[in-house]
């Protein structure tokens, strides 16, 4: 997201049938002259703040050496870089370069997508940066290698996930965070002073190196990676059961649950009642099973279908309908089990899905995002969130909790769940709450703790001034998540208000990160204001206030103007969180059922 995501919607039965191609996402970048006068997006169209990101030009190096000019001739001007990826799925503001707008380079990495070493002797392998994860899975697998975990989407690149502290979902051994298995790494930094000619450097990071742990995990702001090396292990076999329980007193066994599955997962459906564990165990390559993640959300879908669907959100958004989104809900969740959550094990036969268990090389079983890969059909079909067409449109509230807290936070959310038994429903219609297994991590910017990490993605509305049908709920969960449990943000996957307190949450490591900021990139060229804000640096603020901020997540409110009180919706505190200060619907018409 992003970095990666489960950005998540089925169609319905109907989508199921159909043949489809898909067109592959368009360029994030876009100029009017060449490669000038350009502006950057994410692969969603929009950043949190809903802002345009204007550059004076972008660079397309394609080897190292292209990469180490592009940038000694920024440091040279001193002019504000970013790196950003072929599909560039961080929904923060991680691409944009800082200073003033309209002056910064952008450098892709789209070219920057090969393998360059393989090592059998020790099941290591060095990738250029830029190489998107289905392209090093395979590249891996051809030399009978796998890559231990991975983000669930393929869409991300290798720098692009490590920057973003990507990962599966794991506490088995070194856990499931992608960067726990990076032993090496090229950086291309600015140099102050001439280097052979050069305003900039190559720096080569060995496994014990420090500064590693600064750069596997680092928001873009040191510099451009160039290279990765990474621990791999031989090729072995998944073997993946979806069991659907009943959600009474599940939040006790989470723990338990997390360290007897290797790479299991959970979806709790709350206004469902509904619990879907994804009992997923490491099984001998001489398993038999030929299976294939294809999961449904990542397929290419009709862009009418997509549109429509859409369209009956919204329509539930503004008629208060909380009761169809439930309904549909249900029929999307029960479709999604019946196909076994789009997993292929059918070799051959007509159906994709014949029963568990699904078994299949690593490679094949743990990323999916065939809506990438297929050919070009003018839009016809695409990914559900592509921004050329009137599809998804979403917010995603990604926190990671403690597994010493998270049956406390689960039991929160269903008192609140009770209270409001149909204000959930909305987020089921993406998958509903999504937990994965992260391990603590040496990395700076890592994990500080094993963590139960939880994606929740719901409706966003065209309108930037328009409130989300039982906003307040969500908004409780999400303040409830990252102050009263003390959450940890996914780096590429937040709202704005995501990132508060980040300074006090990671404590010293914060500050070793930051010096090695300040070695490797001294002037700042690669910071820009929202990484600033970010890590509190430079007196710059996430919170951006004004008229219905709260409504983007831009802040929290502490006045009514800051919801929308000409549309019924007002600051209030919370009613679990009591501390919490969410925007409530006073005097609504709509009734839960």
């Amino acid at each position: 997201m992003a970095a990666t995501h489960i950005a998540l919607f089925v169609s319905g039965l109907a989508v199921l049938l159909l043949l489809v191609q898909g067109s592959p996402p368009g360029p994030v970048v876009q100029c009017r002259s060449g490669n000038t006068n350009c502006t950057v997006t994410n692969g969603y169209g929009a950043f949190p703040d809903r802002s345009t990101c204007r550059v004076a030009a972008v660079a397309y190096p394609s080897t190292e050496q292209e990469l180490l000019l592009a940038v000694s001739d920024a440091t040279a001007k001193q002019q504000h870089m970013k790196a950003v990826t072929v599909y560039s799925h961080s929904i923060p503001k991680l691409s944009c370069p800082g200073g003033p707008s309209g002056q910064g380079l952008v450098i892709s990495t789209q070219r920057l997508n090969r393998s360059v070493s393989v090592d059998l002797a020790t099941s290591r392998m060095t990738f250029e940066a830029g190489i998107t994860l289905r392209a090093l899975l395979d590249a891996a697998a051809a030399r009978g290698l796998a890559l231990p975990h991975s983000p669930y989407w393929q869409g991300v690149t290798l720098g692009g996930l490590l920057s973003t502290g990507s990962h599966g979902s794991s506490v088995f051994g070194k856990g499931s965070a992608v960067h726990e298995y990076v032993v090496g790494m090229r950086l291309v930094v600015p140099s102050p002073v001439p280097v052979k000619g050069y305003y900039a450097k190559i720096v080569n990071l060995g496994e014990d190196d420090p500064d590693l742990l600064a750069a596997k995990v680092s928001l873009g702001v040191l510099g451009v990676i160039s290279q990765v090396t990474l621990q791999l292990e031989p090729m072995f076999k998944r073997s993946i059961t979806n069991r659907v329980v009943s959600d009474v007193g599940f939040e006790q066994t989470i723990s338990s649950y997390a360290v007897t599955t290797h790479y299991g997962d959970i979806i709790w459906y709350p206004s469902q009642g509904r619990v879907v564990y994804r009992d997923d165990i490491k099984v001998p390559i001489t398993t038999k099973g030929k299976g294939v993640n294809n999961f449904l959300g990542f397929r290419a879908q009709p862009t009418l279908v997509i549109a429509s669907t859409r369209a009956s959100e919204e329509l539930s958004e503004l008629t208060g309908n909380a009761a169809g989104k439930c309904a549909l809900s249900r029929l999307q969740t029960d479709t999604l089990i019946a196909t076994g959550m789009g997993l292929k094990n059918n070799d051959g036969g007509l159906l994709d899905f014949t029963g568990y268990p699904v078994v299949g090389n690593q490679s094949d079983m743990q990323s999916a995002g065939s809506c990438l890969r297929s050919a070009e059909d003018k839009l016809l079909t695409a990914c559900g969130w592509d921004p050329r067409f009137a599809g998804l449109f979403y917010h995603q509230t990604t926190i990671s909790i403690p597994f010493t807290t998270i049956a406390d936070f689960i039991a929160d959310v269903k008192k609140l769940r009770d209270a409001h038994p149909n204000a959930l429903c909305g987020t089921e219609l993406y998958l509903g709450f999504f937990m994965r297994f992260v391990r603590s991590s040496t990395a700076y910017l890592g994990k500080t703790d094993d963590v139960v990490d939880i994606d929740i993605t719901y409706y966003r509305s065209k309108d930037p001034k328009r409130p989300r049908l039982k906003e307040d709920v969500l908004e409780e969960i999400e303040q409830m998540a990252l102050f009263k449990y003390n959450g940890l943000p996914h780096w590429g996957k937040n709202r704005n208000v995501g990132f508060l307190n980040i300074k006090n949450k990671l404590g010293a490591k914060l500050d070793k990160f930051v010096s090695a900021m300040q070695k490797y990139d001294s002037n700042g060229l690669f910071s820009s204001d929202w990484t600033d804000a970010v890590l509190g640096l430079r007196g710059k603020e996430v919170v951006v206030q004004g008229n219905g901020c709260a409504l983007e997540g831009l802040c929290i409110c502490s006045t009514d103007d800051h919801c929308a009180p000409k549309q019924g919706y007002y600051c209030q505190p919370g009613e679990v969180y009591e501390q919490a200060r969410v925007c409530r619907k006073i005097k609504s018409v709509e009734a839960d059922v």
